[in-house]
């Protein structure tokens, strides 16, 4: 499985949060710095023609994003990138094509 290891301790805040995750996973120049540029990044994993990222997966080959000291990454981000996740795989799934996104994490309690 591919594996993106990112780590969130330099998150602090939405514009940090869009370059990490712009150079991590390849984003385009065009890339809208919000949730919903994220989404429609993120729904194109398996698609390496669209553009829209420079990591990939497959059907049978699902990503992996690992998110090191997410502790550090502030709650709300964390919060809205999680649901974000789950709308791309829910979005895919709807257009009857597999989910492509997993998370790891480990939250400190």
């Amino acid at each position: 499985m591919p594996l993106v290891r990112i780590d969130a301790g330099p998150i602090r805040d939405w514009d940090t949060f869009h370059d990490v995750f712009a150079q991590s996973f390849g984003f385009p120049r065009f890339y809208g710095r919000n949730m919903d540029a994220w989404i429609d990044c993120m729904t194109e994993l398996d698609d390496p023609d669209a553009g829209m990222t420079s990591v990939h997966g497959s059907a049978s080959d699902p990503l992996i994003l690992l998110l090191d000291n997410v502790d550090s990454m502030p709650a709300e981000i964390l919060q809205a990138m999680v649901e974000c996740a789950a709308f791309v795989n829910w979005r895919r799934i709807d257009a009857d094509e597999p989910a492509m996104l997993i998370l790891a994490f480990q939250k400190a309690f």
